[in-house]
């Protein structure tokens, strides 16, 4: 059996607290609500590295072209909405990173576009949505409701806890990585999906010129005139084009205002398709490698900042947070209104989850094959990049030695270079003899494990063929990583979940060899590997399907009909997920048991 049928779509019990939609939500695209049983808050943190400097040897005109200055992060996290009646409500959070406009031009370069045309269009659909998170809530301090009610051992010990004043729920920790033009926004689907079911989520900002756009405020002691970099073109913080050594900057600076510099994606020396399946020329190792070194270093630095806030010494993060009200890309609330105390001892920080998309799937590989951070658990590798993935070595430091799950497009693994790396790399796993899964979510591209895939349905749709709804491609990524950290994780970290299982990781064995899972009714033309699916008879099947679900919607009285039709666009599609390769039930048997 080489692929699961469809499972049951119900979506787990809903967070008892939806947030609001405000007015322009009535007009504008959207963010759909979280699904599990917690509702979501989130936190910008941005702090100095405990060592600033260059990071690799990496130069561009004599000059160093990556810098490791300052680590930024979005926090996602588990909420308590309820210690705000008679309060004001925490304010909703911008999905598009401020300054939204200046960000939206970020995009239209990195895209190779006018900027006026793509800052206009997202005006009109998405530079002004909110997520469905709470900006600096407070941390929940309760257990699931469904947990507490529960009639059985663990509802009552659940509830004798929570009587105890001095006992409170601690919460597992992922540390989140992006892809090419990515943020710590632009994943907020899943991360938040994550964050409600009772997950810390650190969603960074990579610094190394992956992004579209970011803004890399710098402390008022730095000399930012010393900031040398190819890369990195530095300003004050009221937008305008000064030096950093001019005299404004100074003025800036007693004002209590910090200088900043902007770092946009960077393009590949001598070969700006380095991410295209037909580039002749390889992709570019050199900056590709450079960018994984920066992105590591981040990596560790955001697990300090973690360390410092479970210490209890929060306080500390906020006097030195660089986030705050008049600083560039700052909300103005910064991190007003945190109760750090109540962070302290709250989060486990062993067998922390590394987990990203693309090139963040590169980065969570690497992280992988660190020996040295004995604080990693395991690692969700979404939609790896493989053809950026470098090689493990013959030693187990550098192989990846802990439990993985790897979740790919179609669009991705109709890519045979692409396939074989990821096949690689699990083999890699499995060979070290951890547990590994790969898996492939069906009619799936890309973008679909994004929130531009739940903003722009109809573009992903009409322009990449995606054959899978955007819900139903987060769900299934969440709900498979769930139920791979409800096997990895230790008992004391998964007693109390009300996390979403419908058995996708429960299936039959996979095939001897990954290659024979793959089906290609849908794989594109040559000249669209890797971007785009195949639909045979498009127009035709295209009508039939909005016939049939025109009908079902009359039939509903106008109610969502995503249920009737499996959460897919109903294109002849039968199964939802294919296996490639997982763990025998011995093996997960034997794993789970050392806990015991």
């Amino acid at each position: 059996m080489t692929s699961r049928p469809h499972a049951s779509t119900k979506p787990p019990r809903r967070a008892a607290v939806k947030p609001r939609k405000t007015l322009r939500e009535l007009f504008l695209h959207r963010l759909p609500h979280y699904n599990g049983p917690y509702n979501v808050g989130y936190m910008d943190i941005e702090v100095p590295v405990r060592e600033p400097r260059p990071v690799s040897n990496l130069k561009r005109n004599g000059k160093p072209v990556l810098r490791l200055d300052t680590i930024l992060m979005g926090v996602y996290y588990p909420c308590d909405l309820q210690s705000h009646d008679g309060a004001e409500k925490p304010h909703r959070v911008d999905w598009m990173p401020r300054p939204r406009a200046a960000t939206a031009k970020g995009y239209a370069k990195y895209l190779h576009i006018p900027a006026l045309p793509v800052t206009a269009y997202l005006a009109c659909t998405s530079l002004f949505t909110k997520l469905p998170a709470f900006r600096n809530a407070k941390l929940a301090a309760h257990w699931p409701e469904d947990t507490r009610n529960d009639d059985g051992p663990t509802g009552q010990k659940a509830r004798e806890e929570e009587e105890d004043p001095t006992s409170r729920p601690r919460f597992p920790v992922i540390i989140f990585s992006h892809g090419l033009g990515g943020s710590r926004l632009c994943y907020s689907s899943i991360c938040g999906e994550l964050a409600s079911y009772g997950f810390v989520v650190v969603a960074i900002e990579h610094r190394d010129g992956s992004g579209a756009r970011t803004y890399v405020s710098l402390p008022s002691n730095v000399e930012a005139a010393a900031i040398e970099s190819s890369t990195a073109e530095l300003h004050t913080n009221n937008d305008g084009q000064e030096r950093a050594g001019d005299k404004k900057v100074q003025r800036q600076r007693k004002k209590g205002l910090n200088p900043y510099y902007v770092m946009d994606y960077i393009l590949p020396k001598d070969n700006a398709q380095d991410t295209s399946p037909h580039n002749r020329r390889g992709v570019d190792h050199t900056l590709r490698s450079a960018q994984i070194e920066l992105r590591q270093e981040e990596v560790k630095e955001a697990f300090y900042v973690l360390e410092v806030l479970n210490s209890g010494r929060g306080s500390d993060i906020a006097s030195l947070n660089l986030r705050r009200k008049g600083n560039i890309g700052s909300s103005s609330m910064g991190l007003n209104g945190v109760e750090w105390e109540d962070w302290k001892n709250r989060m486990f920080l062993d067998k922390v989850t590394m987990m990203g998309h693309s090139f963040g799937g590169v980065t969570t590989v690497q992280i992988c094959r660190d020996d040295s951070l004995t604080w990693l658990g395991q690692g969700i590798i979404l939609d790896a990049w493989g053809q950026a993935t470098p090689s493990g070595g013959e030693t187990l430091k550098e192989r990846i030695t802990k439990p993985i799950i790897s979740i790919s497009s179609e669009v991705f693994m109709h890519w045979k270079e692409n396939f074989d790396k990821v096949v690689e790399f699990s083999n890699e796993a499995r060979d070290s003899g951890t547990l590994c899964w790969m898996l492939t979510v069906v009619g799936s591209t890309h973008l679909a494990m994004t929130d531009l895939a739940v903003l722009y349905p109809q573009w992903m749709s009409i322009l990449m063929k995606s054959m899978v709804d955007p819900l139903r491609a987060v769900s299934l990524t969440t709900t498979a990583s769930l139920e791979f950290l409800k096997i990895i994780l230790p008992p004391e970290q998964t007693k109390y979940s009300m996390w979403a299982d419908e058995k996708l990781l429960q299936s039959a064995e996979p095939p001897s060899e990954p290659e024979e899972s793959l089906r290609s009714d849908y794989a594109p033309d040559h000249k669209w590997v890797a971007v785009r699916l195949k639909i045979p008879n498009e127009f035709t099947v295209r009508l039939r399907v909005w016939i049939r679900r025109t009908w079902r919607f009359l039939i509903c009285a106008g109610r969502e009909v995503a249920d009737l039709n499996g959460g897919l666009h109903d294109y002849g599609l039968k199964d939802e997920i294919w296996t490639h390769m997982c763990p025998t039930h011995e093996a997960v048997e034997e794993h789970v048991n050392q806990f015991r």
